[in-house]
């Protein structure tokens, strides 16, 4: 039997699905119908992530994740910078948060692996510029919609450091050959250039942003969530699946999606020409 990645268990399901009674240090956290929106709210230290904000959206994400009432989780920010990555400063400093009551995580957070293992649509709405592990969050998102204003840059070789993380990231979109000339060469882009190498999948005028992300949420929610969901799963558990075990896994899947209920609405729907009513289940 092929063992799946579980990037789902710094948090139990009981405990991420209380998010209700929690309170929030650097993230805005609203679900409106299936729509889930995290909004990292760091302005004044430009949205840089501490151990209390990477833990915050680690549990966000779980949440998403095991609440089948979330379709789409659309990741936004506040402030005049989407995220600057990690606040060193913060990592060396021995001082705590205490107005964050988001229980601490069963390991380390891995941010990467928190987002593989979300297998929920995720779009980043990116108005401001992206910084360092920035892009983990970027790289982590099945969509990427940006304004024209927007740069992605990695200063880490400035700084005597080097992205390790967000460079195997960005290897999961970008080529190899690219993805290490941002990393050498502390490089910044724009977005249209970030377009051109996959990083971001549409750039819209920043009048339009609210409405392209909105319609593309909308979009995605017209089909199977529970189709989708499975879909993201194979596709998370491929990175460790051997080649040769591949289409007998992916058979299995396309087996558990035939069980679904909505594998079964949507082929009454089709056959009585009608829409779906999906249940996600």
């Amino acid at each position: 039997e092929i063992r799946k990645r579980k990037n789902m268990k710094l948090y139990t399901k009981e405990q991420s699905l209380a998010l209700e009674q929690q309170i929030f240090a650097h993230l805005l956290v609203e679900q409106n119908g299936h729509v889930l929106t995290i909004t990292l709210n760091r302005p004044e230290k430009k949205n840089a992530m501490n151990p209390v904000l990477f833990r915050e959206i680690a549990y966000a994400l779980h949440y998403a994740h095991f609440n089948h009432e979330v379709w789409v989780v659309v990741i936004q920010a506040n402030g005049d910078i989407f995220c600057a990555g990690a606040d060193l400063k913060a990592f060396l400093s021995s001082g705590s948060e205490t107005n964050s009551t988001i229980p601490e995580p069963d390991g380390e957070v891995v941010l990467a692996d928190v987002f593989s293992g979300l297998h929920k649509p995720c779009i980043a709405k990116v108005h401001a510029p992206v910084l360092a592990g920035g892009f983990l969050i970027v790289c982590g998102c099945t969509h990427v919609i940006a304004t024209p204003n927007v740069t992605f840059s990695l200063p880490e070789v400035k700084r005597g450091l080097y992205p390790f993380q967000v460079m195997q990231s960005m290897l999961n979109i970008m080529p190899s050959r690219a993805v290490l000339d941002f990393c050498m060469r502390a490089k910044s882009a724009d977005a249209q250039e970030a377009l051109r190498l996959g990083l971001v999948s549409e750039v819209v005028a920043v009048e339009e942003l609210d409405s392209k992300v909105k319609a593309l949420a909308e979009e995605i929610m017209e089909y199977s969530p529970s189709a989708i969901r499975l879909g993201l799963e194979a596709f998370d558990a491929l990175k460790t699946v051997p080649e040769n075990d591949r289409q007998l896994f992916l058979k299995s899947m396309l087996g558990k999606a035939v069980q679904t209920e909505d594998a079964a609405e949507g082929i009454a729907a089709f056959a009585e020409k009608r829409k779906p009513v999906w249940k996600g289940k």
